[in-house]
């Protein structure tokens, strides 16, 4: 009975600590592209081509992961070392310091401190897998899927009020004084509330300390040890083209509604949050009454191929009201697939190891969104639209898909 309780009062605090950093990380997700595209708003000059803002977005969205492929390993192995509080705490710091910063380049137009403010919280930004390692300290075998939808329901509730947050307080006919570097200051504010929670509420979950070598090109070597270890090789070549596949469709389809269906920061927010409902829903409900009934090898394929099959359509509307329909299915088919494929990438270590085996995992995620954005800005340049990298994102996701069906489950039953 104790350590139930222990694991409850554990969860909540990991629960609203994801909470109000994802909700922060919701608020900007309508900004970002229209500071790029929206030619009313733009921060860049009127008359720069479409191709050239077109590799500058892609770039900007990369630099977040690729800062955050040096900084989210370390941090996991650290960790190990010094407990998964502190960590999170200086993961915060670098948060806060990055939107402050992100607010007065906006203000400013200046595209260079927009970068750097990006990678700052890109390298400090290893929080996630901190939270997983953390949750993971009080899982077990039965609890783990189930945990891990816990904290994707998070995830999901931060996505339906975020981006809707953020498309209203960046629109100044609601408010006067409202403009595009409101949500960067809304959000520093959120992080500061989360430091102060996570200081008051959140009970350390590491008692068994490791001293685990760190360094900043963890990160190479976690691609290399994933690759080069025969358990670990074939999920993580699967975790690495899901992730690609999925960041094309995150990173370009805000792009897509402003150039086809020219939608505003508000449209945006409000279908941000309509399918961040649908995540709720799925991590929160579903996936937490399948768990310890339906194994994770099994929810796998079939969720996965959902995702790929439902991204193919999202092409074809002409009419940008189905994508109320459409959307809902990929949160439905990917609040599934990445519980489940994290507690299978969790169980391939034991617990002693769990900083270090979701900082591999954490880097395999942070490659897969450094790639995608600067590839499909090139794409999108070269044909001179955004719907070439959702087709892209479709073709990735059934060769993920094809992975850990054809050689996965063969090879571990």
């Amino acid at each position: 009975m104790n350590q139930i309780k222990k694991q409850k009062n554990s969860l909540w605090p990991i629960f609203l600590t994801v909470f109000i950093d994802m909700l922060g990380v919701g608020i900007i997700i309508p900004i970002v592209p229209t500071l790029f595209f929206d030619l009313d708003t733009s921060i860049l000059p009127a008359e720069m081509a479409n191709s050239t803002r077109y590799i500058l977005y892609g770039f900007l969205i990369a630099s977040y992961p690729f800062m955050q492929f040096f900084g989210a390993p370390a941090l996991g192995a650290l960790s190990d070392r010094y407990g998964r509080k502190p960590l999170i705490q200086l993961s915060l710091l670098g948060t806060l310091i990055g939107y402050l910063v992100f607010a007065q380049a906006v203000n400013s137009h200046n595209l260079v401190v927009i970068f750097l403010a990006r990678m700052l919280p890109g390298f400090t930004g290893g929080n996630i897998s901190i939270i997983m390692s953390a949750l993971s300290d009080v899982s077990n075998e039965k609890t783990r899927v189930k945990n891990f939808g816990l904290v994707g329901m998070a995830f999901g509730l931060g996505f339906v009020i975020g981006p809707a947050l953020g498309g209203l307080l960046a629109d100044s006919e609601r408010v006067s004084w409202f403009n595009l570097s409101t949500p960067f200051l809304f959000t520093a504010l959120l992080t500061v509330i989360n430091i102060l929670f996570l200081q008051f509420n959140f009970r350390e979950t590491l008692h068994h300390r490791r001293q685990t070598a760190v360094n900043f090109f963890t990160g190479f070597r976690n691609i290399a040890k994933s690759f080069m270890t025969p358990h670990l090789r074939v999920i993580f070549s699967s975790v690495l083209l899901y992730s690609m596949g999925f960041a094309f469709y995150t990173q370009f389809f805000s792009v897509y509604l402003i150039q086809k269906f020219e939608y505003s920061p508000a449209q945006i927010g409000m279908l941000y949050g309509w399918v961040g409902i649908w995540l709720i829903i799925t991590q929160g409900l579903i996936v937490r009454r399948m768990s310890g009934k339906i194994a994770p090898k099994k929810v796998i394929p079939v969720s996965m191929l959902g995702v790929g099959i439902v991204m193919a359509t999202l092409l074809i509307p002409n009419n940008p009201k189905f994508f109320y329909f459409i959307n809902p299915l990929i949160a439905i088919f990917h609040g599934m697939t990445s519980p489940n494929m994290t507690s299978i990438v969790s169980t391939q270590a034991g617990k002693s190891f769990q900083g270090e085996i979701l900082g591999i995992n954490q880097s395999m995620l942070s490659l897969g969104n450094f790639f995608p954005p600067i590839i499909g800005g090139f794409i999108s340049a070269v044909n001179g639209n955004s719907s070439y990298p959702l087709m892209v994102s479709a073709l990735i996701i059934f060769v993920a898909w094809g992975l850990f069906v054809g050689i996965f489950l063969r090879r571990t039953g």
